[in-house]
This record gives C-alpha cells, sequence and structure tokens, in this order.
C-alpha cells in the first residue's frame, strides 16, 4: 500500500513558502505595464533562451509572485508569421536565474514561408470538413503549425455556424500549405441575487438604477436573449431591487442565478487566488440567459467574452446553477494563461480545469441552498432523470468518463477525457476510499489499489491553478500536466512536503507516472 510521504519541515515553513510563491494580486493597469515592459525586454529574452534571430517573442501575460519570480508567458512567430503551437512560459527568480516551459520542444524551422496551396482552396476544405450549418469562414491565415510533430506550414481557417444541438460554432481548421491535408480542428465555443432557482435568496450587485450591473466587479452585466441566439440581448431592469421569485416561469430567476454565480467566482478568484477577474486585468465578462429554445446547455465564448445559458428541458431548468457558471467563466480564465487546445489530452485538461475550479467556487460560497460537493451539474437535470453530469471521485460512474489515464483518454470527447484529472483532483482534495462531505456520499478507487492521503481542496486548488497559470502551456497533456503541478506544489510548499508527495502519489493513483 502507498502512503502518503510525511512531511519535512513545519506548518509554518510551508506558510512561509506558499506566501512566497504566491502570485501577487496586480491591477488591471500594473498587469498592463508589466506586459508593456515585458515587449520591450523580448528581444533580449529571446536571445537570452536561445531563441534563432526568425524567431520573436509576443508578452501575453505576467506573473508576478511575492518573492521576486517573475513568469512571462509569450506567443512565437517564425519570420512573420505565427507559430500554433509555439508559446512558452520563461521563468525568471530575483537572482536573475531562467528557466523556460515550451509548448514544444521542436526546432521551429520551414523550408519555405512560400505556400503551394492557395488561401481560397484552404478555406474550401475547412468549410467542407465542418459538420455545420449556416456556415461561413474567415480569410484563411498563413501561419507555422507546431502543437504536433515537426513544424510546417499551414493556412489557419476558423468556420462559424451553428451545431446540431443550437450551440454557436467557431471551428479553427488547420490546412497544410504544402499538402492541403487537414492536419487539425479545433471547437473554440467551450461548453457545458435575488431570488434564485438553485442557491435561494442572496444578495446581487446591482446599479443603483436598478439593472444587473455588478459595479462592485468590473462592471459585469446580465441581459436577456428572450430566445434568441446572437446579439447581447437586453439588459435586465427592474423597477425595485429584487429579482426573481425563485421560480423558472419568472425571466428574471435565471438572471439572479446567472448574475449570483458570476459574482461567486470573482470573488473566488480575487479572495483565493488573487486574480483581478477572468483575465487578470480588472474587466469583467457579461452572462446572458434563455438561449434558444429549451436549449439543454451553456457555453462559453472568447469572441464576446461571455456566458451564455439555456433553460433547459422544457425551459424548465436554466443551465445557471453556481458550479456550472463556475465551470463557464473558468473556461475564460484557461484561455486567458496556458490556452490549453480544446482536444485530445489538452481539451481534457481543460474541460477538467473548469470542473476542478467550478467546484471550488460551490465550496467556497457555502451556500446552504447548494452546498458544495464534487459533483458536476447536479442541481440542472441535464439528464432528465436528476443525476449529475460528472463524478470527481469515480468519474466513470456517468457511463462515459475514464476513470484513469491510457493511451486512448485522448481519443475520448473533452467532456470525458477530463474523467482522470478530476479523479486527481478529488484524491489529491480527499484522498481514496469511502468518506461523507456535506451529506455526499463518495467511494474513490485508485488504479493500483494504493491509499492517497488527501490535502485539502484549498491547497488542491493552489496548486492546480498556479500551474495552469504559470507551467502549463497550449499543448499540455497528462504527463506534462504532472510536471506542472509538481513544480507548483514545489514553488508553493517546497520539494519533499506534504503536499508535493500528495501530488505525485494521486498521479500515480490515476496512472499517470
Amino acid at each position: 500500500m502507498v502512503v502518503v510521504g510525511v512531511q519535512t519541515g513545519s506548518a509554518s515553513a510551508d506558510a512561509q513558502r506558499e506566501a512566497g510563491a504566491t502570485a501577487i494580486q496586480l491591477t488591471g493597469s500594473q498587469r498592463a505595464a508589466a506586459i508593456h515592459e515585458a515587449q520591450g525586454e523580448a528581444g533580449a529574452t529571446a536571445q537570452a533562451i536561445g531563441l534563432p534571430a526568425q524567431e520573436k517573442l509576443i508578452a501575453r501575460d505576467v506573473v508576478k509572485d511575492a518573492d521576486g519570480t517573475v513568469h512571462t508567458r509569450y506567443e512565437r512567430t517564425y519570420a512573420g508569421l505565427p507559430v500554433i503551437g509555439g508559446d512558452l512560459v520563461v521563468h525568471e527568480k530575483k537572482s536573475g536565474a531562467r528557466s523556460t516551459t515550451k509548448a514544444t520542444e521542436a526546432r521551429i524551422s520551414v523550408a519555405t514561408t512560400t505556400a503551394a496551396v492557395t488561401p481560397a482552396t484552404a478555406k474550401k476544405a475547412a468549410l467542407a470538413s465542418a459538420a455545420n450549418t449556416q456556415e461561413s469562414a474567415s480569410g484563411a491565415r498563413k501561419v507555422i503549425w507546431a502543437a504536433t510533430g515537426k513544424p510546417v506550414l499551414a493556412w489557419e481557417t476558423v468556420v462559424t455556424g451553428v451545431q446540431s444541438d443550437g450551440t454557436p460554432s467557431r471551428r479553427t481548421v488547420i490546412t497544410d500549405a504544402t499538402t492541403g491535408k487537414e492536419l487539425f480542428a479545433d471547437e473554440a465555443i467551450e461548453t457545458g441575487v435575488g431570488n434564485t432557482m438553485y442557491s435561494g435568496q442572496v444578495t446581487l450587485g446591482t446599479a443603483p438604477s436598478y439593472t444587473l450591473t455588478d459595479t462592485a466587479r468590473g462592471g459585469h452585466k446580465t441581459y436577456d436573449l428572450n430566445g434568441g441566439t446572437s446579439g447581447t440581448g437586453t439588459l435586465f431592469t427592474n423597477s425595485t431591487d429584487t429579482w426573481g421569485n425563485g421560480l423558472a416561469s419568472n425571466r428574471a430567476t435565471a438572471a439572479a442565478d446567472a448574475h449570483y454565480g458570476a459574482a461567486v467566482t470573482w470573488d473566488f478568484y480575487k479572495n483565493e487566488l488573487g486574480r483581478n477577474g477572468i483575465r487578470g486585468d480588472g474587466v469583467a465578462a457579461y452572462s446572458r440567459v434563455h438561449y434558444g429554445n429549451a436549449y439543454v446547455n451553456a457555453f462559453w465564448d472568447d469572441s464576446c467574452f461571455c456566458m451564455t445559458y439555456g433553460d433547459g428541458i422544457g425551459n424548465t431548468h436554466p443551465l445557471t446553477s453556481l458550479d456550472v457558471a463556475g465551470h463557464e467563466m473558468s473556461h475564460g480564465l484557461t484561455s486567458s494563461t496556458a490556452n490549453l487546445r480544446y482536444s485530445g489530452e489538452s481539451g481534457g485538461l481543460n474541460e477538467a480545469t473548469s470542473d476542478i475550479l467550478g467546484t471550488a467556487v460551490e465550496f467556497y460560497a457555502n451556500n446552504a441552498s447548494d452546498q458544495g460537493d464534487y459533483l458536476i451539474g447536479e442541481k440542472i437535470d441535464i439528464n432528465g432523470d436528476g443525476s449529475p453530469l460528472r463524478y470527481m471521485d469515480q468519474p466513470s460512474k456517468d457511463g462515459s468518463s475514464a476513470d484513469y489515464w491510457s493511451k486512448s483518454v485522448g481519443r475520448l470527447n473533452v467532456h470525458y477525457s477530463s474523467g482522470p484529472a478530476n479523479h486527481f483532483f478529488y484524491l489529491l482534495s480527499e484522498g481514496s476510499g469511502t468518506k461523507t462531505i456535506n451529506g455526499v456520499t463518495y467511494n474513490s478507487p485508485t488504479s493500483n489499489g494504493s491509499t492517497v492521503t488527501g490535502i485539502g481542496r484549498q491547497a488542491a486548488y493552489k496548486i492546480w491553478y498556479k500551474a495552469l497559470t504559470t507551467y502549463m502551456t497550449s499543448t499540455t497533456g497528462y504527463s506534462a500536466a504532472r510536471t506542472a503541478t509538481l513544480n507548483a506544489a514545489k514553488d508553493l510548499y517546497g520539494t519533499g512536503s506534504t503536499q508535493y508527495n500528495a501530488v505525485a502519489a494521486a498521479w500515480t493513483a490515476i496512472n499517470v507516472k
């Protein structure tokens, strides 16, 4: 039986170490200034990390730790062309020592930047590959595709339309500019108070004129699409500051749930993770409710920087529960940081990140009407039988998700390839075996029969968040996620600490070694 190792060092030493490696909360202007400064030094940084003259760096994000370490996230260009899958993070300690985490270790080089395939041909092929309706395509953009295998010259085309269940589609298609072969396709739309339906009576942030505008949290607004499927909709307004009546038949009820979910998520990011809004710039996203007719889904869309919620089966179960709200906003967080590609293992980690942080938001709220649990979407009855969407303690209970990593995990739908990472988070938080938490009984197995002792939910989500924001890249899979979380645990708690050893044990327990 494998048991988590004994902690080395004192609890106070661990607390000091965590404080030193914890990210400093930057204001929007401070973050913008840090990115501007990093861009000014990008040429020198590129030289320092050994990039050839044809490659340039574009600063995208900066995270500063309390101990003086700075993590700068860059995109790369080659001969002026964007390198897709070429992102990297430079970690610079106060002493000046540097290390780099790259999305690919391949040398960025192509024989020519002249395409044999025309952009019109690439656009036509991209349209043909999509199974959407109402399709249109952007003009093809010439890029270097480096996310898988040897870098090649390619065309990137964005095809927009509508998916079979009514969800909007924004599909990016990568076409080899020499052979015309499709290399990759990625769906960018990531699915999933007043008197709320799910969280009881709560306090909402509103504007003095009684609109659903949260002036204290970046100006978050909630809009009514009224059955529409495009545009912003109409901002919710009222003659009083009471919103909804707890019933789906009242249009403001779903709005109250969505507005409350956005507020709690904002507060969780700020108070627990030191993050000033989804992008870290102090600017709120916005929410749209009553999308379509009986639309059984919710989704995040980077292009509008917004969350959108359907009204569920028979328009009676809006998908605006607290964990769903936290889940959707966390897709925006992932996009703003590691930008985990929404396909294969990285796509599963993208979905798991939203499940993990959505669950953390639900526990953080400490709401008696919707107590924290390790069940995903248990309130919205999306299956029509009262069962949740996903189970973190034993993901296979949903009939489709994987409990453990295997070579086939990356071939699953991203909502099911997320299973091993969700299982990892549960084991890291609570440990293996049977236990009851907030009235829900869990029984979490391990792939090797080992016993894992949890370190507590807060330490677990802090480790995951630090790994996401400072060590993961667009191409991170399960093996690299293990390395990223171990690095995060080392930064926060130290090598050999209880937390570090628990991270290693939890990954081993789901067959990631």
